[in-house]
């Protein structure tokens, strides 16, 4: 998108501004000449300022965020309110508002920015780059309904209030609120991102297809919720590993995302004993002998930790947390009792 062209949009957009609020600020008010919500990404509040019609102070369209001091057009709160990370698809979007015909491609050296490609670890930077925290979101909430509410150690996990979803290159894209989850290597270097979408009516998963997907590199990597030392537990899920951190609230864990990608986890140098959060079916069997297998192999001492029903989650939901307490002392060392339930006794 060239700048003209940006300029062009984001002075159409501007003759439309309050339109554009109401339609992507949706947590936002009108007051005077000014619409205004707490940031840029549509969280509620009243920080953020956008003028609404032309004045000697400024154009229509133009906001500034006076906790921050951020700043920008409208434009940038398309970019920022749905998650887009290429300037192509916010133009698309603004181009849809404003129901104007898609241009003619231009040359690649007018691009602004180098697009990332679709899937790749900068594609996941960026979007974790525009989540927040999940802070009375939805996420909250969701993980809430799921019988996860200590989060502590949880700065891995975003919440995105228009994460795009699209079911296959062919059909349209939808967007919804998202649970965004940053995979990293052992350097804590950000190598992907999970995305789990949800329904804001029902605090569920959204009723789509695919509710959660994963993009980046994956393999060896992980979704880490502390910092790991001696010990550590490593599970697939992400909200299964949370529920066991429930009864081990100190204990470093990683969701690797996947049985596959449990099996290839790669082990910190310091790693003395690995707790496996098994789940209950073929894979999750799978998945503990290929990594009782490697940490043997390096003197890494192994202990399965199985749930009674199918995961954690199952057993956190339907069993309750005081079970899950007393199942999980029962399966770890005992000087790991006084070590990571010390706070959960």
């Amino acid at each position: 998108m060239t700048r003209q062209n940006a300029s062009d949009l984001a002075h159409s957009l501007g003759l439309q501004a309050e339109a554009v609020c109401r339609h992507y600020l949706s947590s936002g008010r009108r007051e005077g000449r000014y619409w205004l919500v707490g940031d840029v990404r549509n969280t509620p509040g009243r920080s953020m300022y956008v003028r609404l019609k032309d004045s000697p102070k400024g154009v229509a369209g133009k906001w500034t965020d006076a906790a921050t001091g951020e700043h920008g057009d409208l434009l940038d709160v398309i970019r920022e309110s749905c998650g887009l990370i290429d300037f192509k698809d916010v133009a698309d979007e603004a181009r849809t508002f404003l129901s104007m015909p898609s241009p003619e491609p231009e040359p690649r050296f007018q691009e602004r920015q180098r697009p990332a490609p679709s899937g790749s670890p900068e594609a996941a930077r960026r979007l974790i780059g525009m989540a927040q925290p999940i802070t009375g979101t939805i996420v909250q909430a969701y993980l809430r309904e799921r019988g996860i509410t200590d989060l502590r150690g949880t700065g891995n996990l975003r919440f995105h209030p228009r994460c795009y979803y699209r079911p296959d290159e062919h059909a349209p894209t939808e967007t919804w609120p998202a649970m965004i989850a940053a995979v990293t290597d052992l350097d804590g270097k950000i190598t992907g991102a999970h995305r789990t979408w949800l329904d804001p009516r029902s605090r569920d998963k959204a009723p789509i297809d695919t509710p959660r997907r994963a993009m980046g590199d994956l393999l060896g990597n992980a979704v880490r919720f502390g910092i790991g030392g001696e010990v550590m537990a490593a599970g697939e899920g992400i909200e299964t590993v949370l529920s066991l951190r429930q009864a081990l609230p100190d204990m470093p864990m990683l969701a690797a995302l996947s049985a596959a990608h449990l099996a290839a986890i790669l082990f910190p140098d310091t790693l003395r004993r690995l707790y496996i959060v098994r789940d209950n079916d073929p894979a999750g069997d799978g998945a503990r002998d290929s990594l009782i297998e490697r940490a043997n192999v390096v003197g890494i001492e192994a202990i399965v930790i199985s749930p009674a029903l199918g995961d954690f989650n199952e057993d956190l939901r339907t069993l309750g947390i005081e079970h899950l307490r007393q199942q999980s002392r029962t399966q770890i060392a005992p000087q790991d009792v006084a070590r990571f339930m010390a706070l959960a006794a």
